[in-house]
């Protein structure tokens, strides 16, 4: 698996995540990418929709974008925008399984557009999310896979989805959420550790709906996600630390074990949780 090794200045790191602009963000996944490719063993940046069949990290991984290709009825799509493509691993995924997508990776993050070396049917564009590189009116989906938490203004990206998309066509969101019980106290060490706005499901349904859409489906899984994702890490931790440790200081593997427990715990108390969504044009408001 090929790694990005860098050196960490923790101050750099503290006003990356205070801070949160576009360059920003893209620092912070060039620097901590790598702890999740380590500790997964893929190249899938997602935090997975775990089961009974699915209990490891890249099968997890895997899962959730299979289950997030289905909602978005990519079967019946042919141009597709993926939106904060990550490592452009679930575009290969979506591509293996339906032979007759063509897919644009959208990144404002250079070097992780290089990283896919298998790039049929799959174009990579250097781009903000604000500002869609599209004719109006020009593709079947727009996708969002655990990267609108990241997208500010949030408004502008879905403005300018519906510009883009075609009217039969979809947005589809993947995204990790506050709920009406959150506050920046009970958040504790996520403030810090969740690198993104901390949008709350209430917000993200207004935004999408004041913009010229309707939801057509809403499913939370944060049971899904949180907890057996830090079930897992805990259980594996002695294996996994050491790998991490090879490349990384000892107060970075302590921060992602903290956040994985904070991550867990807020779920149960419903301080956060995990949305699905899939919306369509409103015809109500063209």
């Amino acid at each position: 698996m090929e790694l990005f090794l860098i050196s960490i200045n923790p101050i750099d790191v503290f006003l990356w995540t205070f801070r949160k602009n576009e360059q920003d963000v893209v620092n912070l996944y060039n620097t901590l990418s790598p702890v999740m490719q380590i500790a997964t063993g893929g190249n899938m940046l997602n935090f997975g929709y775990w089961s009974s069949k699915h209990l490891d990290p890249i099968s997890a991984q895997e899962n959730l974008c299979h289950v997030f290709g289905n909602l978005s009825e990519l079967s019946t799509a042919k141009n597709v925008l993926d939106v904060g493509s990550g490592l452009s691993a679930p575009s290969k995924l979506w591509r293996d399984s339906h032979p007759n997508l063509h897919l644009y990776d959208i990144n404002i993050n250079f070097n992780q557009l290089s990283f896919l070396k298998d790039k049929k049917n799959i174009e990579f564009l250097n781009s903000t999310s604000t500002k869609l590189p599209f004719m109006d009116n020009s593709v079947d989906r727009v996708l969002a896979l655990e990267s609108a938490q990241h997208f500010k203004p949030l408004e502008d990206f879905i403005s300018e989805s519906k510009r883009v998309l075609k009217q039969s066509g979809f947005l589809t969101m993947a995204v990790p959420i506050t709920l009406k019980n959150s506050s920046l106290s009970k958040l504790g060490l996520l403030k810090f550790t969740w690198s993104s706005e901390h949008y709350s499901l209430d917000y993200l349904k207004n935004i999408i709906c004041s913009n010229g859409f309707k939801i057509i489906n809403e499913t939370l899984i944060g049971t899904n996600v949180y907890d057996p994702l830090a079930d897992y890490y805990v259980e594996n931790r002695t294996l996994l630390s050491e790998k991490i440790l090879q490349h990384y200081p000892r107060y970075m593997e302590k921060i992602l074990y903290n956040s994985l427990l904070k991550m867990k715990k807020a779920s149960q108390e419903k301080i956060i949780d995990y949305v699905l969504l899939k919306c369509s044009l409103d015809p109500d408001l063209e």
